[in-house]
């Protein structure tokens, strides 16, 4: 048992970076480190609900990056507020069982609102004009005065898109820094996306990805030396967790093209482009890395939206009703048809059969305007400063299910003894956390 446990989870990190992170080396040579299972959908938002609820997508309810909202025709990729989940995370369980148990969550996403004592996160003001103003929502509210104060507005423009670099990471584990010294939480939860970007630009191979190991190792080394100081005379559990791990891609796929060459996917056409028609579409998929949900309108319609993608080059599965229990994903808010990525292959959420008719958005990095994920964003024309219409230059991608060693993660642990297996998932970090409270 411990008084104090920290959880790091970084996108992208692989049992073969540890060797090349001298500080993460360090602490796993210190204490365990074993293999970590990411639960399809093996995206972001799904496996960090799969690691603090210990549950799945059809219990939390968080099945993708995004959500669809049947009800308004609304899509929603990233923003959500913590009241998407439907059980409780860590810090509900920890106040549940002792309120004086006290909890800070840095950058996991749909943290607003969450029941954490302390939280921060990214959370620019849109302005009328179609601005943004740097801001992050903070709890409490003032707290993030006083940060910017300290280290400068969190510069959102590293976070993602062709600007992404150690900048943010940086900037969060500094901030990440502050909040222990002071308030010393009982259970501190810091997402590092750093890993992310270059290994899907470039490959999870690519030199611009091992810099992006080094750089991020030495910000863990400056963010481990202040734990252990803001924590003294007694050290923190550490545990760092691999949310998942990025495969190089040489192959893409357009869900949404095939609707649409089928008849089923509707446009709006505006004049700046096209733009889904969300609610006289028979079927449209909301796509995301490595599979996507494709909502279709009518029940008599499923089986002809599945049949357009099976035996398709890049479609791994193809899972209809029942059949999405498979990946314990048969939850309201997906969709009729799953679509799932062969390894080597991912998803683009292109729509548009010309590129004269794509939409003004299409070319800038614009995470919330568009119905699905992009990694193109990172490539940037810096001449144009447009972004391409290209999907073959993704070079790495993830989401897919772990079907061999290359996608699973990695866990380390900073005390012996802590991991119990040869190998975790991801839900068992849940119990992994709480069983240091004595729950």
């Amino acid at each position: 048992m411990s008084d104090h446990v920290v959880l790091i989870s970084i996108p992208g990190l692989r049992r073969q970076d540890v060797a090349a992170m001298p500080s993460l080396a360090r602490l796993a040579s210190a204490g365990d480190m074993t293999a970590l299972v990411p639960s399809f959908p093996c995206v972001t938002c799904p496996v960090q609900a799969n690691m603090t609820t210990g549950t799945l997508p059809n219990e939390h309810g968080i099945v993708a990056n995004g959500f669809y909202w049947r009800d308004k025709h609304e899509i929603e990729m990233w923003t959500a507020w913590n009241d998407c989940f439907q059980r409780p995370q860590i810090w509900d369980t920890l106040h549940r069982h002792d309120p004086s148990i006290t909890s800070a969550v840095w950058f996991a996403l749909h943290s607003k609102g969450c029941g954490a004592d302390l939280v921060c996160t990214p959370a620019p003001i849109h302005n009328p004009d179609g601005s943004e103003s740097l801001w992050c929502y903070t709890k409490p509210t003032e707290m993030y005065g006083t940060l910017r104060d300290t280290l400068g507005h969190f510069p959102l423009q590293h976070f993602w898109g062709p600007l992404a670099n150690i900048k943010s990471s940086a900037w969060i584990c500094e901030s990440a820094a502050i909040a222990a010294r002071e308030s010393r939480p009982n259970f501190f939860y810091i997402y590092l996306p750093h890993l992310d970007y270059a290994a899907q630009k470039s490959g999870p191979d690519s030199e611009a990805a091992q810099r992006a190991v080094a750089d991020l190792d030495a910000e863990l080394a400056k963010l481990l030396a202040a734990l252990d100081a803001a924590y003294a005379p007694n050290r923190p559990l550490v545990l760092v967790a691999s949310e998942y791990t990025i495969l190089p891609v040489d192959h893409v796929t357009y869900p949404n093209r095939v609707l649409r060459e089928a008849g089923l996917l509707s446009v709006i056409d505006e004049p700046d482009g096209e733009l889904v028609d969300l609610r006289s579409s028979a079927a449209w998929g909301l796509v995301d890395h490595q599979f996507s949900h494709v909502f279709v309108n009518e029940p008599g319609d499923v089986e002809r939206v599945a049949a357009l993608f099976r035996g398709r080059e890049g479609f791994a599965d193809v899972l209809v009703g029942h059949e999405r229990k498979k990946y314990d994903l048969d939850h309201e808010r997906a969709g009729e048809v799953v679509l799932i990525s062969t390894a080597n292959s991912w998803q683009a959420y292109y729509y548009w059969l010309d590129d004269a008719r794509a939409p003004k958005f299409a070319r800038t990095v614009d995470i919330h305007r568009k119905p699905g994920y992009d990694p193109v964003e990172l490539h940037v024309d810096m001449a144009t400063r447009s972004i391409p219409l290209d999907a073959t230059l993704v070079k790495g991608s993830h989401g897919a299910p772990p079907r061999d060693e290359r996608q699973r993660g990695v866990i380390v642990a900073s005390e012996k003894g802590v991991l119990v297996g040869q190998a975790l998932t991801d839900t068992s970090v849940c119990e992994l956390v709480l069983r240091q409270f004595g729950i």
